[in-house]
């Protein structure tokens, strides 16, 4: 499995896979400033919503390295600058916020000696956690998968973004492990094209058999009866089980119900939020117009042609069939206003 985010040996700088390199190059760099890893994050060369908030708290334990040699206030200013920094980077996937939040409190409590040693600590923590996460949303997927299951994709929620082997893709692999003969069929997802330049390359690697779609394509596909299941991640799931995610999931929910067809949203319970009573009150992030004019470079439209380019769509709870996090299978009616 690709490693998209860990630490760099000596653990002072946050190493990531530049996914932006992907599928031509595969490059692995250090991320050592602040600046650096804010860039990352909004460049998406580090991206999916669990491999964000371990990349943003290994960011904030790098950036307050020596934070410990300030008075109480001043680390605190700090800690309070290189938050805001980072919470800026995305304001969609919660993820980022919610890591950050564990952060702020480590380095409110910690001795200042120990400051330091204390966030590299609870970065890891973190880190790990996903990983077990990830394991633990797969098998809580697998009861969902039919033997040899023919399963439709959006955008990327595998090893690439997160800590571990996936949150949408995780149950793909499991499935894989036990000897089943999965077929996938991934959504290229535009304007970005996660889908073919991430899932399709990830799975690929892994030996699962992909065929790669363009978004438009997977409903023809579900109508000749090619699909069994429809599984994707989430950057937030509101208290009443609505769910932010890449733009075209709600499409391809639609087709979904259209056709019959079940849709299970994989996510870690990190990725609730009991806050957000619905998906009218998540923020989405409004990217560059360039992403759909000149995506990779070559100018596929008027130069100055007016876009509209959400990052996410909102997915109703009505459309979606379940929600798989670490915790279980949550089926409608969804109710996440307490703890998940």
């Amino acid at each position: 499995m690709p490693e998209a985010v860990r630490w760099s040996p000596d653990h002072r700088a946050v190493h990531i896979i530049d996914q932006r390199a992907l599928p031509e190059r595969h490059v692995e760099r250090d991320l050592r400033t602040l600046d650096e890893a804010c860039d990352a994050i909004r460049t998406l060369a580090v991206r999916g919503a669990p491999a964000i908030g371990i990349a943003a708290a290994m960011a904030f334990a790098v950036a307050m390295a020596d934070a410990g040699t300030l008075s109480v206030s001043g680390r605190r200013r700090r800690a309070a600058q290189v938050s805001d920094a980072l919470r800026a980077t995305r304001p969609t996937a919660v993820n980022l916020a919610w890591a950050l939040d564990r952060m702020l409190r480590i380095a409110d409590a910690a001795d200042a000696a120990a400051l330091g040693d204390a966030l590299v600590r609870e970065a890891t923590a973190i880190l790990d956690e996903d990983r077990a996460m990830c394991r633990r949303i797969g098998e809580h997927a697998l009861s969902l998968f039919p033997a040899d299951a023919r399963v439709a994709t959006h955008c990327n929620a595998g090893a690439l973004a997160t800590g571990g082997i996936g949150t949408a893709l995780a149950g793909i692999y499991l499935a894989a492990e036990r000897g089943d003969r999965v077929r996938v069929f991934v959504d290229e997802t535009r304007p970005l094209l996660q889908g073919s330049r991430l899932t399709a390359w990830e799975l690929q690697r892994a030996g699962i058999d992909v065929v790669l779609i363009a978004d438009a394509t997977a409903p023809a596909v579900m109508r000749r009866g090619e699909i069994d299941l429809c599984v994707v991640g989430a950057d937030r799931i509101a208290a009443n089980g609505d769910v932010a995610n890449k733009i075209g999931t709600y499409a391809l929910a639609v087709a979904a119900r259209h056709h019959g067809v079940p849709f299970f949203v994989a996510a870690p319970s990190s990725t609730f939020d009991p806050a957000t009573p619905t998906g009218a009150d998540i923020v989405i992030e409004q990217r560059d117009a360039d992403e759909v004019r000149r995506g990779f470079g070559a100018l596929t439209a008027p130069p100055d042609v007016a876009v509209y380019n959400p990052a996410f769509d909102v997915t109703p709870a009505s459309l979606i069939s379940a929600i798989v996090s670490d915790r279980g299978v949550h089926r409608p009616p969804f109710d996440f206003r307490a703890s998940t």
